[in-house]
């Protein structure tokens, strides 16, 4: 019989039907991989191939992939930043204490085009898989214990409730502002200050909530048995080979061009 990993809150796709042990095993070897590269172009290829595939496998709207770049990008662009004024190297441009260099410039893009790619295989996986079969996964596939993966589970869903959390205390904070002399809501640091605070406040006490009653239902308690399990299906080792061998490739293809850089980079 056939396992499908799909629930009301994911919707059905070919990449929400592979297991997700494995999709988070290929993540995980991708970015270690990744780590060791130090080139712009290679992580750059492999974010754009990334792309291409979640925007194939997966049916979410490209807007949507758009926004949920907003924070890696932001943060990627910090990184380039950050290496490209302050890293030693052969100075491009100055004036005053700001100065660009070569070497700031390559490594600063080859760290954001890592930070993207980290970004859309995250946003890949947290969309296309369910936190129920993420958690009956982990527990049979990676034969994690069952307190493991609950708190796995109970992260997970508060993670995906977090953008209707942040809506919900936005507005909430919207009606008691005081608006600004233009008419409009406020949008200073001292707002978002104030909505990061409440965010994090009602976290933290969900949590709290959520680690009593996993505890008043027996977590932990054996044997368990489950309702739908979760099966290493033919295709899962397909989407495997097809991750591994496209990461591959790029790195031969980068290799052979003389292109690809690893940690010496940074001593340059």
């Amino acid at each position: 019989m056939t396992t499908t990993f799909v629930s009301r809150t994911v919707l059905d796709s070919a990449l929400s039907r592979r297991n997700p042990t494995i999709k988070l095993a290929l993540i995980f070897v991708v970015s270690v991989v990744v780590m060791f590269v130090l080139d712009p172009l290679t992580p750059a290829v492999l974010y754009l191939l990334a792309l291409v595939g979640v925007l194939a496998t997966t049916r979410v709207a490209p807007r949507a992939l758009l926004l949920a770049h907003v924070p890696f990008a932001a943060f990627a662009v910090g990184v380039f930043l950050v290496n490209v004024l302050s890293r030693p190297g052969e100075a491009l441009w100055q004036a005053g204490v700001l100065r660009v260099t070569a070497e700031g410039i390559s490594v600063g893009a080859a760290l954001a085009a890592r930070t993207l790619l980290t970004g859309i295989l995250a946003i890949g996986f947290l969309l296309s898989t369910d936190g129920v079969a993420l958690m009956t996964s982990l527990h049979q596939n990676a034969r994690l214990s069952a307190r493991v993966t609950y708190a796995v589970l109970a992260g997970y869903r508060m993670l995906q409730e977090m953008p209707r959390e942040w809506s919900t205390i936005q507005q909430a904070h919207a009606v008691r502002a005081p608006l600004r002399k233009d008419g409009r809501l406020p949008r200073g640091p001292r707002h978002l200050a104030g909505v990061v605070f409440t965010l994090l406040v009602v976290s933290v006490r969900k949590g709290e909530r959520m680690a009593q009653a996993l505890e008043s239902r027996g977590l932990g308690l054996d044997p368990r048995t489950t309702w739908r399990p979760a099966v290493v299906q033919g295709a899962d080792w397909v989407l495997a080979a097809v991750v591994l061998g496209a990461c591959g490739t790029v790195l031969a293809a980068s290799a052979a061009l003389g292109v690809l850089e690893g940690p010496d980079a940074l001593t340059r």
